[in-house]
């Protein structure tokens, strides 16, 4: 810890806060084919943020940054800024931290049947997918309830979130709006199904998960032809709550999608599910399923665990989960024995990143997820969290948790855009993209067997057009080569 503490004092002093030392840094301009991408995308280099630093070699070293641009612009990072959540939750939660879903009843049990409600209290687990909560239903049958003649209670308290009133970007049925919840099922989406049938002129249609009472076609209309905007062409209705309607086609070119949409009445979710699964598990159920509150007196019958935070953090990084990474910062403030609130959770991650990061800006943090136009950062205060990252017993976890470029999560697309890029396997980066902003920050190997943190962030109205100089950045730190490393400051090195 005190080396680790040492280096960012010296990272700190690296831009800014050892005047002498400041003074003396320098660092090549951006490369000619970032340029060449900012200009083909009419982006100024004023709209891109970028450092590359070298990881320490050895205990108190302050490498010298390879590439310094804007390095100190605090700037929106959009989805990289879960790489504070992640890291903060795996430091104060511990990678094999779990998430506890109980089970409650309030009346006694004989012959499989329960006198009374069933109760289910959340634990913000963020994800009790379709296949989790079959085996939770499964369990409580293990436990002897297979009738409950009373209702079914959905206990959802463990946070404290008011209504999100505006969706982001005005696209309210887009997954990644969907908002936290003390007891989140399944993201609170539903995943329609189209497969052709030729045979028939017929597209077959089916959803998951089961929701109780939801009604929708059996089949649409197939066309021939290409697929282009099959979307689109579909004419789609989620309008009504219980009735989904589909008065287009579906082109037989598309061969089988899925296509994954927010329930557009997401309190009712939960509870249509739960009682879809129940009977279909077999169990009975005389009354309601319905959100409330767990008695005080009601007796303990079952405790379920969510999967380790460390299996959280890789699908929250690789694939960029909103609302996962939203239930983690929430959880950041639960923990601590009252309702998880944004504004509480805000202020145990500012807390914790003064004392693990003294001297160095802090960053500002709304949901913890980066889907907010209130989220900034620098791209010295992402690397100093890197940097930190990098070391200790939850390095490895952090580092698996990311995508790798050209292989998996949301960097499997390089291999696309560039079949023979040198960075394909060499690399391990988080992404972020919205609305003028694209950004990447994580790890790289480069040629030599020389090891980078890199940071780089475009806010511009052309940002995603931009993305080739991201791409053009990474390539540029792996092959490093023949690259002349920027002269070391006055002291390379910082003892404790």
């Amino acid at each position: 810890m005190k080396h680790c503490t040492a280096f960012l004092m010296g990272l700190a002093c690296w831009f800014g806060a050892c005047p002498a030392l400041a003074q003396t840094r320098h660092t090549p301009p951006l490369p000619a084919s970032v340029i060449k991408a900012l200009r083909q995308a009419q982006v100024p280099p004023q709209g891109l943020s970028v450092l590359i630093t070298p990881l320490p070699t050895e205990p108190g070293q302050v490498p010298a940054p390879r590439l310094a641009h804007n390095e100190q612009e605090v700037v929106h990072p959009a989805s990289v800024m879960k790489l504070f959540t992640t890291y903060a939750g795996l430091q104060l939660l511990g990678p094999d931290f779990t998430w506890r879903n109980r089970i409650y009843t309030d009346g006694p049990v004989q012959g499989g049947v329960l006198q009374g409600n069933l109760i289910v209290r959340g634990s913000g687990d963020p994800k009790l997918v379709v296949e989790r909560l079959q085996d939770l239903i499964g369990q409580i049958m293990a436990q002897g309830v297979r009738e409950v003649r009373g209702s079914i209670v959905l206990d959802r308290s463990v946070f404290d979130v008011p209504p999100r009133k505006d969706p982001f970007d005005d696209e309210p049925l887009r997954p990644y709006n969907v908002s936290p919840d003390g007891l989140l099922l399944n993201f609170k989406s539903i995943i329609y199904t189209f497969s052709p049938d030729p045979a028939n002129g017929r597209a077959l249609v089916r959803s998951e998960p089961p929701l109780a009472g939801l009604a929708l076609p059996a089949d649409v209309p197939l066309r021939s032809g290409p697929c282009q905007d099959w979307r689109s062409e579909l004419r789609a209705d989620f309008s009504q709550n219980l009735q989904t309607r589909f008065s287009g086609s579906y082109a037989s070119g598309c061969g089988e999608r899925a296509w994954p949409v927010a329930y557009p009445h997401p309190d009712d979710y939960a509870p249509r599910v739960f009682q879809a699964l129940w009977l279909q598990a077999g169990g009975q159920l005389t009354g309601q399923v319905v959100y409330g509150a767990t008695p005080a007196k009601a007796t303990l019958l079952l405790e379920v665990r969510s999967l380790p935070l460390a299996e959280i953090v890789t699908d929250i990084n690789k694939f960029s989960n909103n609302v996962m990474a939203q239930q983690l910062f929430l959880t950041l403030s639960s923990e601590l024995g009252a309702p998880g609130r944004f504004e509480a959770s805000r202020l145990r991650l500012d807390q914790w990143w003064r004392k693990q990061f003294p001297g160095l800006p802090a960053p500002v943090l709304d949901n913890g997820s980066g889907l907010s136009r209130s989220e900034r950062s620098s791209a010295l205060t992402l690397t100093a969290l890197l940097q930190r990252a990098s070391q200790g017993e939850a390095a490895q976890v952090f580092r698996n948790s990311l995508p790798i470029a050209g292989v998996d999560g949301t960097m499997a697309r390089l291999k696309e855009r560039q079949p023979k890029a040198a960075a394909i396997g060499k690399a391990w980066l988080k992404t972020g993209s919205l609305r003028n902003v694209a950004s990447i920050a994580g790890y790289v190997q480069g040629d030599s067997g020389r090891q980078y943190t890199l940071v780089a962030v475009l806010n511009h109205a052309n940002a995603q057009q931009a993305r080739p100089a991201l791409d053009a950045l990474l390539e540029w730190t792996v092959r490093d080569a023949n690259i002349k490393a920027p002269a070391p400051p006055p002291s390379s090195t910082i003892t404790p």
